[in-house]
């Protein structure tokens, strides 16, 4: 866990009604200093609670449970920089627009992505997913490969979607097998079915 990280949950000492303030004022201070390079928060949504990450480029990594959080902070600690501070003020637009989403008022994301978690071919595939699979349809892995100028690459793209740093953010919900089975889901099939379903996605 990164020194920045640990000194935020340990914390000044606790006393009665004095822990959110002390923690307010480690954050002002973390970003005065510059030392906050991921702000990180939970949300809760329908489907259970999630993790976000964001740099000042973007939203780096979404995490579909909150029982990941160790992995989820060594992550980001070892792959983007030790600086990380739970700081959810940084993250309130993009929790206003999860929100939005699970309530059936936004069907598409005005976030930046950081997408340094991610790179060449995998890459390439979920921006294409992003900008070509809009709410509501579906694609299967051989049509994402082929809108990839790989056709033959169904395989490459079913890791890239299991690899995808923000999922729902950028849709591999929307990706299934060819004929309309469900394929795998980092979040578990009740989830993906979920988000098919709230988004009135048709399945064959």
């Amino acid at each position: 866990m990164s020194q920045v990280q640990t000194q935020l949950r340990d914390g000044p000492p606790s006393e009665p009604g004095s822990l959110d303030t002390a923690l307010a004022e480690f954050r002002r201070r973390a970003d005065r200093e510059g030392l906050v390079e991921v702000a990180w928060a939970e949300i809760d949504t329908p489907v259970g609670g999630m993790l976000l990450a964001a740099t000042n480029e973007g939203l780096v990594r979404v995490a579909l449970s909150r029982a990941e959080e160790d992995v989820f902070l060594e992550d980001l600690a070892d792959n983007v920089s030790p600086r990380v501070v739970e700081h959810p003020k940084r993250l309130d637009a993009v929790r206003r627009q999860f929100d939005e989403y699970f309530h059936g008022d936004r069907m598409s994301f005005d976030v930046d992505v950081d997408w340094q978690l991610s790179h060449g071919f995998r890459r390439s595939v979920l921006e294409i997913l992003r900008s070509q699979v809009p709410f509501g349809h579906v694609v299967s892995y051989k049509e994402l490969a082929e809108r990839a100028g790989h056709p033959r690459a169904s395989r490459a793209v079913g890791t890239a979607m299991a690899t995808n740093p923000v999922p729902i953010v950028v849709p591999c919900h929307r990706v299934l097998r060819t004929g309309g089975a469900l394929g795998g889901y980092g979040g578990g099939l009740d989830m993906k079915l979920h988000l098919l379903r709230l988004e009135g996605a048709l399945l064959s």
